[in-house]
């Protein structure tokens, strides 16, 4: 099946809260049918590719829904890129599978540099179950490149259950045995009936399924991620996009108006604006109006996720205009 979360105009869309879901369970069958058959699941044979665009579909959005896949956005005649470049493959051999690094010549594929949004190079992206993520710019110390790739990793699999598939760095190409698939965690059934109420459209079943599970395990990310989605999209389903912003530039004063707006807004991909339109309700409001926006802006950045940087950015702006 074709993977269904790979719009590259915004992070969130009406896709997106199934992402962790389908990204997990895609994950679990590729390792399993790799177990079965006794191949790599993709990424598990080479930890370096070259891609173009032709290639860019197969190789780095479908292949980001079993292992996160790095972005290296690189040309010949950049010398910073020729100190980068050697540094993240020995780093995709050191890192044994939990990461891919795509190597894409930008003089090559314009066409890619551009919807990325490069502004200049070396430039490092990540995608992980088709969801773009900026990850730097330019030749970073080792270190720091260290620590985004290991938060990288951390989130695959906490927030999509992508865990990519183990390999030996000093055998890359050899047959190697492929781990059995983990046994099944203890709210999977749950998880799966989720899942299942979502593809079917019954988002207040799969909205129970996730509250069933964090009402035993109130920290399960994967349960969180997809509850607030799954009540994101519930929000918004009835909702005519054109009147509620027509409602909402019309009347700036009225904090339900924006909140739908708000909604709406990161449904659609547009996250900066969804969240500066919160703050900035929270700004010029207080008691109850102010509560209402701050609660529904928390709720928006449990959707994005707390790692992303625009969740971070707008937690800052929060808290400017709280204290």
């Amino acid at each position: 099946m074709q993977p269904r979360n790979m719009s590259m105009s915004g992070v969130v869309d009406l896709a997106a809260v199934k992402a962790a879901g389908e990204a997990k369970q895609k994950a679990e069958q590729a390792r399993a049918e790799a177990a079965r058959t006794g191949r790599a699941p993709a990424g598990g044979g080479r930890l370096v590719i070259d891609v173009d665009e032709a290639g860019f579909q197969q190789e780095i959005l479908q292949r980001s829904t079993e292992v996160p896949v790095v972005i290296d956005f690189w040309a010949e005649w950049c010398e910073p890129c020729k100190q980068l470049g050697p540094l993240l493959e020995r780093l995709a051999a050191e890192y044994a599978g939990k990461f891919v690094l795509a190597k894409i010549d930008v003089d090559s594929n314009q066409a890619l540099f551009q919807q990325f949004g490069v502004q200049g190079i070396p430039a490092v992206f990540a995608v992980v179950a088709g969801q773009p993520i900026p990850l730097f710019q330019g030749a970073a110390p080792e270190a720091q490149i260290r620590q985004v790739l290991d938060q990288l990793v951390q989130a695959a699999e906490q927030q999509f259950g992508i865990v990519g598939a183990p390999v030996a760095p000093a055998a890359q190409g050899d047959e190697e045995p492929v781990e059995a698939p983990a046994p099944a965690g203890p709210y999977d059934a749950l998880l799966e009936a989720a899942t299942q109420a979502l593809d079917s459209g019954d988002l207040g079943g799969a909205i129970q399924a996730y509250k069933n599970v964090l009402s035993d395990d109130p920290a399960n990310p994967e349960a969180k991620l997809g509850l607030a989605q799954a009540e994101l999209l519930h929000r918004v389903q009835d909702l005519d996009p054109q009147a509620v912003r027509k409602e909402a530039a019309e009347n700036p004063a009225d904090v339900q108006a924006q909140i739908r707006a708000a909604d709406l807004d990161l449904v659609g991909g547009h996250v900066e604006d969804a969240f500066g339109r919160l703050v900035d309700v929270v700004k010029r409001t207080a008691g109850d109006d102010r509560e209402a926006a701050r609660v529904r802006l928390l709720e928006l950045f449990e959707v994005i996720g707390g790692d992303d940087p625009r969740v971070v950015s707008a937690r800052t702006a929060l808290a400017r205009v709280l204290f």
